[in-house]
């Protein structure tokens, strides 16, 4: 496996990654922004109140976004593997 094939594997390891991280990761940052202008406006500073949201938005992404994430995963690992020359002694 030569150097420029490495360096391919891993930027396409990058970008799945980034592709995955995503949705989960707008759903979790919307949810606290709209709970922090939520206490701003209303001067409630509970911690609960800024994690529940939070914790709701994240798990709402990953049951929406979970089968496209789990098929893109699964189709870079088997890219990848049958992209990989055979490993002989």
């Amino acid at each position: 496996m030569t150097e420029r094939e490495v360096l391919d594997i891993t930027r396409h390891f990058l970008m799945v990654t980034l592709q995955l991280t995503l949705p989960v990761l707008l759903f979790g940052l919307v949810a606290g922004v709209l709970v922090s202008i939520f206490q701003a406006v209303t001067q409630i500073q509970e911690f609960t109140l800024t994690f529940v949201p939070k914790l709701l938005a994240v798990v709402l992404a990953l049951v929406i976004f979970g089968p496209w994430m789990l098929s893109t995963l699964v189709n870079f690992a088997v890219n990848t593997f049958t992209h990989m020359p055979p490993v002989t002694p």
